[in-house]
């Protein structure tokens, strides 16, 4: 049932009806809104509502309509987010804007086929690993697996790779021995509808994958589930593995048509599994991408090295390079449909600092210099990104560059740098929309700093140079545009780059006297190169403001979660509004009731919802208020009451 309580009731009177309801074994979810406040209550015996309704602060109650209730949206509006622990600090989400892939062998058969499976698989880009240890087979001749063996082998070779580890449970009397080594259990399609299995399983607390049963309908497969959240597990993923039918082609029928239902029926999250839908090799790369595009939350697939030895599903087993080309096709289709492939951080990633920055004298500082963290940035040596890191820095941290904003992102998901510098808006050129759509994408990183910066450019070219010698000027299109009234003076021919310094650096390599850069100056002493004009640019209030990301699914081990000390006085916030009259109007009055001032709202489409959009909001925060991160997370509450979906990029400091 869903409680609507009135807007006037007192504490007592909340706590009153959650201590009946909690003594009656209810499971409660308290949801507050800009106009009442919520509580989704399911339980296992059947209660009269009526009770509930002459209590004091009850304005009205609602029942669940769904035969599922804990697994229903009406239950839980927003979408679960599955966290899974990896050995390396990191925590491996399914669910939201990620794709995931499971991937590994049918059966466990031996140590040095788990090894060369979980190296493969890891290399290529799965973040889980796959491995059935107890193999239910229609025929008893068939291999069982290798039992607790097969567990210790999986679980070693999960650990040398920092994958956690899937496998199948086929009876409840396997959970004491299991229960060491696995960090996600699956339940098979023949154990969908075994009751007492998912009761003890879901008491477990432990994630769980619930594949869909050969003939279930939808309803069955979330009442299923239920069995599992009313259990006492939240970590739910429904997997669509294929359903029976008359079609003899393939092994199962993959019902793709699932994935856009269970959208509107459930806030669990969704993968599926191609290998057992199709049961032959070559076609299960083609619906592996379907069911990315169809909007699943990732892929579970059979890869094994050597599927010709395999002793179990050796024809639908997938070599490695097929998984290989399978992860770098889905990373390519991530971006179009607006999200990312998570990945596992490498053995070598940098281990992020446990005392965090620190302000000292109006300056941030990054304590222990002796392990400097790597911030990354777009361009080449002497970029004004790098600028920006060494500023903001205050040169504790050694910066270095890679090719595309993308990177950036990638960079510091995959661990490979502590920090990545992002140019966010410019005060002539406006913003850099590619990095809007990547905040969206990328949900495992987060803001936590801010720096803006002056930009001032100049005209470089190699010794020798005057403006009468040169004919032709490279640059970034925004530092062209930003000195269009210098340059038009001399009717130059004008070349896009990557970057100002990519430009610098080109001239610097061709060496005639026929072409410049424009440029930050510093690059004449990387470079090699003269500044013939200084401060060329159109306005000289020229600033860029960058921000700072770091990843967010690290564990608390690793790390620091007051990354700036000193309170923060900006939250970036993205929403999308519902599609009523009014809906942009109704989110701009929560921040003007919480006295946030936006000092910046943006839009951006959202990838493949045409006509819907992002809204970007930076606010800034009143020194006056004592707890910014709580403040800003009671304002996120109220946003959801009117916004249709809303995401935190980060409440932090802003270094002007």
């Amino acid at each position: 049932m869903v409680i609507v309580l009135k807007k006037d009731i007192s504490s007592e009177e909340k706590a009153g009806i959650k201590r009946m309801l909690a003594a009656r074994s209810f499971k409660l979810n308290e949801i507050r809104g800009e106009e009442s406040t919520i509580i989704a209550a399911v339980g296992k015996l059947a209660m009269d509502i009526r009770e509930v309704e002459v209590m004091q602060g009850v304005a009205k109650v609602i029942p669940i309509s769904k035969p599922y209730k804990m697994a229903s949206r009406e239950f839980k509006p927003d979408n679960t987010i599955v966290e899974v622990p990896n050995g390396r600090g990191q925590i491996v989400r399914v669910g939201g804007r990620r794709l995931v892939s499971i991937a590994g062998p049918c059966a466990v058969e031996s140590r040095q086929q788990m090894m060369d499976a979980a190296q493969a698989v890891s290399k290529s880009g799965a973040v889980m690993l796959r491995g059935g240890a107890y193999k239910p087979r229609t025929s008893p001749y068939s291999f069982q697996g290798l039992g607790e063996e097969g567990l210790k082998y999986l679980k070693e070779a999960g650990e040398k790779f920092g994958l956690p580890v899937v496998t199948e449970i086929v009876a409840s009397e396997f959970i004491p021995v299991m229960k060491d080594y696995v960090d996600v259990y699956q339940v098979g399609a023949r154990n969908m509808q075994n009751f007492e299995l998912l009761k003890r399983l879901g008491a477990l607390g432990k994630p769980v994958i619930l594949k869909r049963g050969l003939s279930a309908t939808i309803e069955e497969w979330l009442m299923s589930a239920e069995y599992l959240l009313s259990s006492g597990t939240n970590d739910v993923i429904l997997c669509e593995r294929g359903i029976r039918t008359y079609e003899k082609a393939t092994r199962n029928t993959l019902d793709l048509s699932a994935i856009p239902v269970l959208r509107e029926m459930t806030h669990l999250p969704i993968i599926v599994d191609p290998s057992h839908a199709l049961g032959v090799r070559d076609k299960i790369p083609p619906m592996a991408l379907a069911a990315v595009a169809a909007g699943a939350d990732g892929i579970i697939v059979e890869v094994h090295c050597h599927p010709e030895e395999a002793k179990s599903d050796a024809a639908q087993a997938l070599y490695p390079e097929q998984f290989d080309k399978i992860m770098r096709d889905i990373e390519s289709l991530a971006p179009v449909i607006g999200k990312q492939v998570a990945h596992i951080m490498t053995e070598n990633a940098q281990s992020p600092l446990t005392s965090g920055i620190r302000i000292e004298s109006g300056r941030i500082k990054v304590e222990r210099p002796a392990s400097r963290p790597k911030c990354v940035f777009c361009g080449e040596k002497g970029a004004y990104a790098e600028s920006a890191v060494e500023k903001f820095f205050c040169s504790s941290a050694d910066a270095e560059h890679v090719h595309s904003f993308d990177e950036i992102f990638q960079s510091v998901v995959d661990g490979k740098a502590r920090f990545g510098m992002v140019p966010i808006e410019n005060s002539t050129a406006g913003s850099v929309y590619n990095n809007y759509d990547n905040l969206a994408r990328f949900e495992d990183v987060s803001i936590v700093g801010a720096i803006t910066l002056r930009i001032e450019h100049s005209l470089l070219a190699p010794k020798g140079a005057t403006l009468e010698t040169i004919r032709t000027v490279y640059s970034h299109p925004q530092a062209l545009a930003q000195s269009s009234d210098f340059l038009k003076a001399h009717k130059w021919n004008q070349i896009d780059t990557v970057s100002t310094a990519s430009g610098a650096k080109l001239v610097a390599e061709k060496g005639s006297v026929e072409n410049a850069a424009v440029a930050n100056a510093r690059n004449a002493d990387i470079y090699d190169l003269e500044i013939i004009s200084q401060g060329i640019e159109n306005d000289p209030n020229n600033y860029t403001r960058f921000v700072v990301i770091e990843a967010n699914h690290v564990g608390s081990g690793t790390r620091s979660d007051d990354i700036i000390s000193g309170k923060a006085n900006m939250a970036t916030f993205m929403f999308s509004t519902k599609n009523e009259a009014g809906a942009l109007y109704d989110a701009l009055g929560i921040f003007k009731k919480h006295g946030l001032s936006l000092n910046r709202l943006e839009s951006r489409p959202i990838a493949g919802k045409p006509w819907q959009y992002w809204f970007y909001g930076d606010a800034a925060i009143s020194e006056e208020i004592e707890e910014p991160e709580k403040y800003v997370s009671d304002v996120m509450e109220k946003l959801k009451t009117v916004a249709a979906d809303v995401r935190l990029l980060g409440v932090y400091r802003e270094n002007k």
